[in-house]
């Protein structure tokens, strides 16, 4: 297995969290085996949305650039192999990266770009093996990552429209609420015709607005979290000056909200590092883009959260008690905790 290592995705931010759905975590968790599980099978809708590693170059260990800090022991420039990638593409401490300073490659996930990049675009020939394509292989990995991403969480809102409808479908209100509850089409459509750019050429890639994709899909993907909501009851509001705000793009670093009921709450693009979770029911919440790291979420229950990804839960901090949705694993590093 190679080295995964964390990178900001490239591009341009902006102060509307759903404007890049990337920009807010820049430390995201790995679950190769996990995540290859939800990934769309149905209706000719597959796609390998897990990295596999054995069937990719260390693409993640070569093409992205880390900087010496709290995740990374020193820098390491974009192109350059990492230190510890092998000559089969495997990481040769994998089993101790948090132990040798490697946090931030614990929290990296490519969401099958690796693979995608390395037997489908270039067709199976290694940088090692063909310099010429180096360069193209290693700018066209990010692109391809990035729209995977993006893939996963169209995924995802695709999963939440057809349960809600299959919600409605059965209840005894049927005719009214299937009257409110979206057709999946244009989730189904967004998800093929960015799955189809992932089968692009390096050029075709290469001119891609990647930007453009994600802000082509926000709309669909806050409608999908509201159509999930839909059912829970509106969360009271807070009076001012007690406790802080809950909303998209909030600063809830180091956040006291232990016991906190957030069902049903949004807060996309917050700031939630090292932020006090425990015991908080975050069912129904949409955790879109929130950075995580370093949160406690000892005894939080996460198992209806929205849009949570295992990489989010791989850079908090929980326990046995933790609860996470059907097929996301729990980290190695919670065993030592409390």
């Amino acid at each position: 297995m190679g080295c995964i290592v964390s990178v900001d995705p490239s591009g341009p931010g902006g102060p509307d969290p759903t404007t890049r759905l990337d920009a807010a975590v820049t430390t995201r968790p790995v679950a190769l085996a996990t995540m290859s599980t939800r990934t769309r099978i149905e209706l000719g809708r597959r796609a390998d949305l897990g990295a596999d590693c054995a069937n990719c170059f260390g693409l993640c260990c070569v093409a992205l650039a880390f900087t010496k800090s709290a995740d990374f022991p020193f820098d390491k420039p974009a192109g350059d192999p990492c230190t510890n990638l092998d000559e089969h593409n495997g990481c040769r401490i994998h089993p101790q990266l948090r132990e040798r300073g490697f946090k931030g490659c614990t929290v990296f996930d490519c969401f099958g770009a690796g693979q995608k990049v390395s037997r489908q675009t270039f067709a199976g020939r290694s940088w090692r093996e063909d310099p010429a394509t180096r360069e193209a292989m290693f700018s066209t990995f990010p692109l391809v990552r990035r729209l995977h991403e993006l893939l996963w969480y169209l995924d995802e809102a695709i999963t939440l429209v057809e349960r809600e409808r299959a919600h409605a479908a059965a209840a005894e209100h049927v005719r009214t609420r299937t009257a409110t509850t979206p057709d999946p089409a244009p989730w189904l459509a967004a998800f093929v015709s960015v799955r189809h750019l992932t089968d692009g050429t390096p050029d075709e890639l290469a001119a891609l607005d990647v930007d453009a994709e994600y802000d082509a899909a926000r709309a669909l993907l806050v409608l999908a979290s509201e159509v999930a909501r839909a059912s829970v009851p509106a969360p009271p509001r807070r009076s001012r000056g007690k406790g802080p705000t809950l909303e998209p793009g909030s600063d809830l670093m180091g956040a006291a909200l232990a016991g906190a009921d957030l069902r049903g709450r949004t807060l996309r693009g917050s700031i939630a590092i090292a932020a006090d979770l425990r015991g908080a029911d975050l069912g129904r919440c949409d955790l879109l883009g929130v950075d995580l790291r370093d949160a406690d979420l000892g005894g939080a229950d996460l198992s209806g959260a929205i849009y949570l990804t295992q990489m989010q839960v791989n850079s908090a901090r929980g326990d046995a008690a933790t609860r996470l949705p059907e097929g996301f694993a729990r980290p190695t590093h919670w065993a030592g905790e409390r």
